[in-house]
């Protein structure tokens, strides 16, 4: 930009004072101006058309309460006048956007973007070519490993992505996508709101909810180039209704295995924070995020917890819960980047009505108690991720006698039948499910009107995720608003 615009490019840091950086070597041009006061003042004083590029700028621009700031502040405001007069410009450098309203009207806000998708092929292309002309490595990636590989990426930096490119040559004598989604992890660790999770899941673990995952399963491809090209938009997100233990939480971690995508999960609670105005920055870098690991799945487990009580917020918390739920509606709804966001909620009242409008997520699913077919599936499922052949069981009986059951119910039965087994020295018997679905209350009884009206909001509001819908009874859905 420098050199289109024929000005002079020099840089400020506080370890090394005004350097040229526009010469083939660069040239410390004063070493003495190790000061953000003395920077400026040689800004002031330089005679030269230039750029000043002043790195690192923002810990001195905390506001006027201590007096070196007030300094800085007052002379960044009688020079920005100048500036106008004379053939200068000053550019801060920043990873943070920390401005005192003095300076607001005087400063130019610019976000500089990630790299694109062609800024990472490059980036790639070179580490391929480095790896050829330093030995004997071959890489030869097709078309669908190239995409892979650079959907990978997406969210890195230049540097990033060459670093891990690099490191995956090393490592593997081949550039493997795991090696890659090991250094998005760092990244989300590093941030200490958002969990990364390792998708050990599978949709073979869930039983029935054929509607819902045939849903899931038509857009396993939809973060491809190819849907792209045809036309198709990224999916949004999906919400998840239903009693506890239906396996919402499953269903999440299972569509990260099928989709291949990075799973994060955001903790609401470490987005809240003691400090007046940490929430809303909380919110916002965390959703920043998950826009750079995209395409990622962000879970939102129990979003009822996290957003109750936002109506009323301004009696209790200054508006923060209200601030928060309203920078998250806010990129849900005009969010770009392949972020999918599957959100699930145990308790329908708990939720604001605006969270439940069509738009913010693609589709809402109420996952409901299993019938007798599909509690004999999960009985199935359980038995056999214990290594217990399940055509030793009369499933059909098992079912019947569960009756009511949550899916997470019967998974418990069946740990809890091994248990009895473990402890009496013997194999697992039918007698020891029988014996402990007989001793479990599961959670429809205990909570029947609180489920029913749940069930009852879910026949006229929701698309079921097993196909079937409820019988309405007597408890209608008022009882939840």
């Amino acid at each position: 930009m420098a050199a289109r615009r024929r000005k002079r490019l020099f840089a400020w840091t506080l370890t090394e004072g005004v350097v040229a950086i526009d010469t083939p070597q660069p040239v410390r041009v004063d070493p003495g101006a190790l000061t953000p006061m003395q920077a400026l003042e040689h800004v002031e004083g330089s005679r030269e058309a230039a750029l000043f590029l002043l790195k690192d700028f923002h810990p001195f621009l905390g506001g006027g309460q201590v007096l070196e700031n007030v300094r800085l502040i007052r002379k960044l405001r009688d020079l920005a006048r100048r500036l106008k007069r004379w053939e200068k410009t000053v550019i801060f450098l920043s990873p943070l956007l920390r401005l005192p309203p003095e300076l607001e009207r005087e400063v130019t806000v610019l976000d500089w973007s990630l790299p694109t998708m062609a800024d990472l092929e490059e980036a790639l292309e070179r580490v391929i070519r480095s790896a050829r002309v330093r030995g004997d490595l071959r890489l030869n990636l097709d078309e669908a490993t190239r995409e892979r590989i650079l959907k990978a990426a997406q969210g890195l930096t230049i540097s990033e992505a060459e670093r891990v490119f690099a490191r995956s040559v090393v490592m593997t004598r081949d550039l493997d996508v795991e090696v890659i989604i090991a250094e998005k992890q760092q990244i989300i660790r590093k941030s200490g709101i958002l969990e990364y999770l390792e998708p050990q899941e599978r949709m073979e673990y869930v039983g029935g909810l054929s509607e819902l995952k045939d849903w899931l399963n038509k857009r396993r491809l939809a973060f491809t180039e190819e849907a792209r090209r045809f036309g198709l938009p990224e999916p949004r997100g999906v919400l998840l209704l239903g009693v506890p233990g239906g396996g919402k939480s499953l269903i999440a971690k299972a569509t990260a295995s099928l989709w291949q995508l990075p799973l994060l999960r955001l903790d609401m609670g470490r987005v809240f924070d003691q400090m007046v105005g940490s929430s809303e920055e909380n919110i916002r870098r965390a959703l920043h995020l998950a826009e750079r690991v995209s395409p990622a799945i962000l879970w939102m487990d129990e979003l009822e917890k996290g957003l109750a009580g936002t109506a009323s917020s301004h009696l209790s918390d200054a508006g923060t819960a209200a601030r928060v739920f309203s920078s998250f509606l806010v990129w849900l709804q005009e969010k770009t980047a392949p972020v999918f966001v599957v959100a699930t909620s145990n308790d329908i009242s708990l939720l604001p009505p605006e969270i439940l409008r069509k738009g913010r997520f693609d589709e809402i699913f109420f996952v409901d108690l299993p019938d007798q077919e599909e509690r004999q599936e999960i009985f199935a499922i359980h038995l056999a991720r214990r290594r217990r052949d399940p055509a030793r069981f009369d499933l059909v009986r098992l079912a019947q006698e569960s009756e009511g059951f949550s899916g997470a119910e019967i998974e418990q039965v069946v740990i809890s039948a091994l248990y009895d087994a473990f402890e009496g020295g013997r194999e697992l018997t039918e007698k020891d499910l029988l014996r402990n679905i007989a001793h479990t209350v599961p959670l429809s009884q205990v909570m029947r009107e609180r489920v029913t009206a749940l069930r009852n909001w879910a026949y006229t509001h929701a698309r079921m995720a097993s196909g079937r819908r409820p019988v309405p009874t007597g408890v209608g859905p008022s009882s939840l608003y």
